[in-house]
């Protein structure tokens, strides 16, 4: 019962939003058509604004990874980390998290296709993923967008919220797992 209930919702959400949308703004007499084109236009300007950004993260994440720092950074780190129950194929999840969320995915997907579904390993970084953000890529877009140059405290802040995560997925898979 519960099950097609949610199935039910999770079908009719968006086009009931949509649908909620559209009827309020005929009921203010909005001009629909043209607000939405201008809303494209600026959705545009904001993505043309933002491209020297996103390709300086792309270029910084693939300069890291074929140097091999991120492998090296990852051996570096497995004989501390090996006290804390963390196996050494998650290391590079937890340097490539903040830099990029597809590189993450990517080095997710080849521990999970590597060492099975069911692994330790796969389970923790499954948690990693979810339990930190992609700091830089986000101040790069975000801040991009907006013509913010100045990170301040905004970087010491993300990166301490992605520590704080991957230290709490490593307490909870210890405990769960």
């Amino acid at each position: 019962m519960f099950q097609t209930l949610m199935n039910i919702i999770s079908l009719w959400a968006l086009p009931a939003i949509i649908i909620l949308i559209l009827t309020i703004g005929l009921f203010r007499k909005v001009p629909l058509y043209e607000v939405f084109t201008d809303g494209a236009k600026e959705g545009f300007h904001v993505a043309v604004n933002i491209i020297p950004y996103l390709v300086a993260i792309i270029v910084a994440i693939s300069m890291l990874r074929a140097s091999g720092i991120i492998e090296m950074t990852g051996q570096a780190l497995s004989p501390i980390l090996g006290h804390f129950n963390v196996p050494a194929d998650t290391i590079p999840i937890m340097i490539v998290r903040s830099l990029s969320g597809s590189a993450a995915l990517g080095v997710f997907s080849d521990i999970a296709h590597n060492l099975g579904p069911d692994a330790y390993a796969t389970k923790l970084a499954a948690v990693m993923v979810g339990s930190s953000e992609t700091t830089f890529y986000v101040l790069a877009v975000y801040f991009g967008a907006v013509g913010i140059s100045k990170l301040r405290y905004a970087l010491i802040a993300g990166l301490l919220a992605d520590f704080i995560g991957i230290v709490a997925a490593i307490a909870v898979c210890n405990l769960m797992f």
